[in-house]
């Protein structure tokens, strides 16, 4: 079993609402038989940190159209995406891009 990660997860331009307006979360990852990602990583947000309007952030098993994720600063499109296997102490950023008028 991979040993648990501690891993900063943070939310920016208005997404901290749904996470009962803080910004940043530092949270330990249990450890599991399979190495944890992306992909995990939404699942474990929605049952253990999201407050409220689920789908303001997640759809389906990613995140909704126009929320740019960064892990570690980087894109995560230059890094697999929901794929992406993640590494202790590492830190991932949700900013929505779409903004209402």
């Amino acid at each position: 079993m991979a040993a648990p990660l501690s891993v900063e997860v943070e939310f920016g331009s208005g997404a901290e609402l749904l996470f009962d307006g803080v910004k940043k979360h530092q949270v330990t990852l249990p450890g599991q038989e399979e190495p944890w990602n992306i992909r995990n990583l939404l699942v474990w947000i929605k049952k253990n940190l999201l407050r409220e309007w689920p789908d303001l952030l997640i759809q389906g098993d990613s995140v909704r159209a126009g929320i740019l994720v960064l892990i570690n600063d980087a894109d995560w499109e230059l890094l697999g995406e929901l794929d992406y296997q993640l590494q202790d102490q590492d830190s991932v950023l949700f900013i929505p891009t779409l903004h209402g008028g």
